[in-house]
């Protein structure tokens, strides 16, 4: 049986009907905290029973919104491997940036993406996912930031979530009309365009494309409010082309390599030609001051987390031996230990959201502990090398 249609004009002005070839799409722009949104989605997939849901959701943000224990299934070990931690933790500021504003609205972040998913299911209709990995649009955020601006970022999410005002009547209205993370993104827009450009344009163009892919005729797209007009401006444009270029993590840059070996080969260089131009004793004191000034405050970092004492003396060690090699932090390797000797439980997973609002949680939930180990021994090992190194260097020149 066809589906039964209804002109645009009998919907609100956050539906946009769009036609291409021999499709036609009904773009819901939602605000991915408002019930009025989840109530929107409802409406116009019952009344229109379309081929096929586009949801702007990636395949892990449909699990962790669909599959409530998806938690149990975290291998955080696996993630310190692949040294996703720093991915992690942001995505997480972000997730509970969103649940604090939620909880002021009465409803949970990506309602209106979850009761799409569900409204799909109950009718058999086909549901397209069809946002970038959410991996990929954090790393490639991540790897477009200067390193000064990357502590920008962070401490711009860190403030939204200590930040205990209330939301006036005024902008909790206007939060209703928009996209939390558009919203987000455009009060850091003039700081930070390459990190706007990653996590707002490009999606745009990843999503315009993925709904044209999508099966059928008549589609019902939900999207965050902020994508809209990005949507628009790019559907009647052909950038299939451009899906790889922006799938992709971009490689390190060779200058970035070089410096990084250019540090430890230059530490190197200079404890062996303090050897061969003062002798044995010389090299083995800077060698001493080097592992001292590297150790130290890399393990005091470790006992500022509150971290386990396998994992302060893991740090200890690592940090005069990571630090004369680019290949793996010392803040990676105090992780790997921590979580090894005092793991998360699958409760402080589920009230990870609350816990990042207050100081005293980041140190009573073992998951944000895990993050601070890794911040605070990477910061005292990156100060130590600095100092263990402009030591060797005057000796080696005075």
């Amino acid at each position: 049986m066809p589906n039964t249609t209804f002109p645009a004009s009998d919907y609100p002005a956050d539906v946009h009907v769009i036609t291409h070839q021999d499709k036609t799409v009904l773009l819901i722009g939602t605000a991915h905290i408002s019930q009025e949104s989840v109530d929107l989605v409802e409406t116009v997939i019952s009344r229109e029973t379309p081929d096929c849901v586009c949801i702007e959701l990636d395949e892990k943000r449909y699990q962790a919104l669909t599959q409530k224990k998806k938690w149990q299934d975290l291998d955080l070990k696996q993630i310190i491997k692949n040294k996703q931690l720093s991915t992690l933790m942001i995505n997480l500021l972000m997730a509970s940036y969103q649940k604090k504003l939620g909880s002021q609205l009465g409803v949970q972040p990506g309602a209106e993406l979850l009761c799409a998913a569900n409204m799909a299911k109950s009718k058999d209709i086909p549901i397209a996912l069809c946002d970038r990995d959410v991996r990929i649009t954090l790393r490639r955020a991540w790897k477009s930031t200067s390193f000064f601006k990357k502590g920008y970022l962070l401490v711009t999410l860190f403030a939204s979530l200590f930040d205990s005002t209330e939301l006036s009547e005024e902008k909790l209205a206007e939060l209703k009309q928009t996209d939390v993370l558009s919203e987000l993104m455009s009060e850091m827009g003039n700081s930070l365009p390459d990190v706007k450009k990653v996590i707002i344009d490009e999606r745009d163009l990843f999503l315009a494309e993925k709904i044209k892919a999508a099966e059928g005729k008549r589609l019902v797209a939900v999207v965050g409010a902020g994508h809209v007009a990005g949507i628009k401006a790019l559907f009647h444009e052909d950038h299939s082309a451009r899906l790889d270029e922006i799938s992709t993590i971009p490689p390190v840059s060779k200058a970035w390599k070089f410096i990084g070996w250019s540090i430890p080969i230059l530490i190197i260089g200079s404890l062996l030609t303090i050897g061969i131009q003062k002798g044995a004793a010389a090299m083995g004191a800077n060698l001493l001051y080097w592992v001292l000034a590297n150790g130290i405050p890399c393990a005091l970092g470790g006992l500022l987390a509150y971290g386990h004492p396998f994992t302060v003396i893991g740090a200890f060690a690592a940090a005069p031996i990571t630090s004369l090699t680019p290949v793996i932090g010392a803040g990676y390797v105090a992780a790997f230990i921590q979580v090894m000797n005092s793991p998360p439980v699958v409760k402080e997973f589920e009230t990870v959201g609350d816990d990042m609002a207050s100081v005293k949680g980041w140190w009573s939930n073992k998951l944000l502990r895990l993050f601070l180990v890794f911040l605070f021994t990477g910061l005292g090992s990156a100060i130590g090398t600095y100092v263990g190194g402009y030591e060797i260097i005057k000796n080696l020149i005075g």
